[in-house]
């Protein structure tokens, strides 16, 4: 069903879009969706850079019962 839409029939989509909801809208709507763009940008930074720092410390996972036998 999508695949028939083409050129036209976006067009016409968008300007119906534009004349049910206004520009002023559309605008803040679409400045929105930037704003979550980023910060869902920036958590996945932030996440990765958690994981890094968390692999660079070493740590001891050897169960207490081998550890009394050694």
């Amino acid at each position: 069903m999508l695949n028939n839409i083409g050129l036209p029939g976006l067009l016409l989509i968008a300007v119906v879009v534009l004349v049910l909801f206004g520009r002023g809208k559309i605008s803040s709507l679409m400045g929105e969706v930037g704003k979550g763009i980023t910060a869902f940008k920036k958590g996945v930074k932030d996440g990765s850079e958690e994981l890094d720092d968390k692999s660079d410390e070493a740590r001891d996972v050897t169960p207490a019962e081998e550890k009394d036998k050694a």
